[in-house]
C-alpha cells in the first residue's frame, strides 16, 4: 500500500461508510414498506447529518482546536463524548429500529469488513512513523481480526448456516476488540500518555486522520450495537 493509498484510506472508507448508511436507510425503509415520503425523510436527515459531522470534526481538526490535549476538558474527549452519543442514538432509537429491522442480519455484518482495509492502512501508518505501534496489529490493536471474519460470517449467514449463534458470538469478540483498541488510542494521547511519550497518539487529532474516531470508530461501535438489537428481535438473517 503506497503511503498516497493509505492517507487516501482515511477520506474514501468515512464517505464509502456514510453511502452505505444512506443506502442502508433507503433500503431498510423500501422493506419495511414505509411511504416514500417518510424514506425521503429519512435519506435527507442521514445525508445532512453525515455532511455536519464530518465536516465539524475536520475543520475542528484542520484548525488545531483537538489538539489542545491539556484543556479542561480536551476538546478531543468531547469530540470522543459526541461519538459514543451518536452511537447510541443511531442504534437505540426509532432511526435505528429501522435500520436493525429493515436489513438483513448479514447485511449488518458485512458492512464491518470495512475494518480489514482500515487496519492495513493504520499498520502503514505505523509504519511510517506517524501513528504508534501500540494502534497496529503488531502491538496490542487485533481489530483485524474483526475484518477479517465479517465477510466470512455474513456468508455464512447469508446461506443459513447457524446465523443467530453465529453473529452473537462474532458480535461480542468484535465488540471486545473495538474496545480494546478505542481504549489503547485514548490511554496513548497526550493527557495519559501510558505507553510512554515516545509512542504518543496524537495524529487522530489532524485531518483527515481525525475521521478514524470521528466516522470509522463511530461506524464500527453503532454497527455492533445494531446487530445487537437486531438479534433481539425475531427476525429472519
Amino acid at each position: 500500500m503506497s503511503p498516497d493509498l493509505s492517507t487516501l484510506a482515511f477520506v474514501i472508507i468515512p464517505v464509502l461508510l456514510a453511502a452505505a448508511l444512506t443506502w442502508g436507510v433507503a433500503a431498510a425503509s423500501r422493506r419495511l414498506g414505509e411511504s416514500r415520503a417518510t424514506r425521503r425523510r429519512a435519506v435527507t436527515v442521514t445525508v445532512v447529518g453525515s455532511i455536519v459531522w464530518m465536516s465539524a470534526t475536520g475543520i475542528a481538526a484542520a484548525s488545531g482546536a483537538l489538539r489542545q490535549w491539556h484543556a479542561t476538558p480536551p476538546p478531543f474527549a468531547i469530540m470522543v463524548a459526541g461519538i459514543l452519543a451518536l452511537s447510541v442514538a443511531i442504534a437505540c432509537t426509532p432511526y435505528g429500529r429501522r435500520l436493525a429491522t429493515g436489513l438483513p442480519l448479514w447485511a449488518l455484518v458485512a458492512v464491518q469488513g470495512f475494518r480489514l482495509p482500515l487496519e492495513l492502512a493504520m499498520h502503514e501508518m505505523y509504519e511510517r512513523g506517524v501513528m504508534p505501534v501500540q494502534m497496529s496489529y503488531e502491538g496490542v490493536n487485533y481489530d483485524i481480526l474483526t475484518g477479517t471474519t465479517a465477510l466470512v460470517v455474513a456468508a455464512i449467514v447469508k446461506r443459513g448456516g447457524r446465523g443467530r449463534v453465529t453473529v452473537a458470538l462474532w458480535n461480542v469478540l468484535g465488540l471486545a476488540l473495538l474496545l480494546n483498541v478505542m481504549t489503547v488510542g485514548i490511554l496513548s494521547t497526550p493527557r495519559f500518555g501510558y505507553f510512554g511519550p515516545g509512542r504518543l497518539n496524537e495524529w487522530v487529532a489532524d485531518p483527515p486522520y481525525v475521521w478514524l474516531p470521528a466516522v470509522m470508530v463511530l461506524a464500527a461501535l453503532a454497527g455492533h450495537l445494531l446487530i445487537f438489537r437486531a438479534l433481539a428481535g425475531k427476525r429472519d438473517p
